[in-house]
């Protein structure tokens, strides 16, 4: 009896041993998933909802539902002109640090030295480990050593077109409140507001991304590989 118990008992641990695994794992991946998650639906889905029929009932229109909201111009503006300069600046981050410096910078290659980021690709085309481009070679590669800021600029576009179409429909909804022609597409696209809109998003994205670069020149965050070893001079650049 105790035996089947045991055998009864062993799948469970098993199966707690690899979900413990799969966290070690993918910790960083599945916690920012998560924090993703609950801000946009917690945070930005539930007070825009509630802002929106606040703006509703303040304009004499009938209060609508989650349902509706999440499918409204309110909504997927907002949502997209985010994401939009997210995209933006990591794939501005990875093509300039390619071949830009910051002596000092953990965030920098160093400019001295090369590094294993730099080796040439073609050289590892016989091993059975590598990605598959790289064993093929030729145009698959070609593409393969941009994907990460090609796929960041595709991303980018998605989401530009996005804010644009979600924008537009934004809007034209305050235009007809005040009896004015609706916008084209391509009129809101040339708008000043378009472009605020856009700009104030994209300021940010590049402070943040200046103030990693500088600030990990002198500032530590012990076990970060997005930091210099604690014990690392100012001048060492690299992490």
């Amino acid at each position: 009896m105790a035996g089947m118990c045991h055998a009864i008992r062993r799948p469970a641990r098993l199966r707690f041993a690899d979900m413990k695994r799969i966290f070690h794992e993918n910790g960083l991946s599945l916690v920012l998933a998560s924090l993703f998650l609950l801000c946009l639906v917690l945070g930005q889905l539930f007070t825009g909802y509630r802002t929106s029929n606040e703006e509703n009932v303040m304009h004499g229109k009938p209060e609508e539902p989650l349902g509706k909201y999440v499918m409204s111009a309110h909504f997927m503006e907002a949502t997209f002109e985010n994401w939009e300069s997210e995209f933006l600046q990591m794939g501005v981050y990875v093509f300039l640090t390619a071949f830009l410096f910051q002596k000092g910078s953990a965030e920098s290659k160093s400019p001295n030295e090369p590094e294993e980021v730099d080796r040439d690709p073609q050289m590892s085309g016989h091993r059975k480990d590598a990605p598959w481009p790289v064993r093929h070679g030729g145009w698959a590669l070609k593409v393969y050593e941009h994907s990460l800021t090609l796929a960041f600029l595709l991303l980018f576009l998605l989401c530009f077109l996005g804010h644009a179409l979600a924008g537009r429909g934004s809007c034209n909804e305050e235009r007809l409140q005040h009896h004015l022609q609706a916008l084209t597409t391509m009129e809101y696209m040339g708008s000043s507001r378009f472009w605020f809109e856009s700009f104030q998003n994209w300021q940010s994205e590049f402070l943040a991304i200046l103030s990693m670069v500088v600030l990990s020149i002198f500032l530590r965050q012990r076990g970060s590989p997005e930091s210099k070893p604690v014990d690392a001079p100012h001048g060492e650049t690299g992490g």
